[in-house]
């Protein structure tokens, strides 16, 4: 069949999607992120400067190798 991949942002929305899997009978799997969540928490904050339209650090790529 296919696979569907659902993304809950707090415990409360794994609990329910779980509690639906179970009733359904539908087969599943818990999994931890393969990314570091303070990796992750840098790039979302960056993402969040950078929608609110501040500039975000700049990297000289002319230096770069230097």
């Amino acid at each position: 069949m296919a696979t569907l991949i659902l993304h809950p942002e707090n415990q409360e929305q794994l609990d329910a999607l779980t509690a639906v899997a179970k009733a359904l009978k539908v087969v599943f799997e818990l999994g931890e992120s393969p990314y570091d969540p303070v990796f992750v928490k840098e790039v979302l904050e960056g993402e969040k400067v950078r929608k609110s339209g501040k500039k975000g650090l700049r990297v000289d790529v002319d230096n770069l190798w230097k």
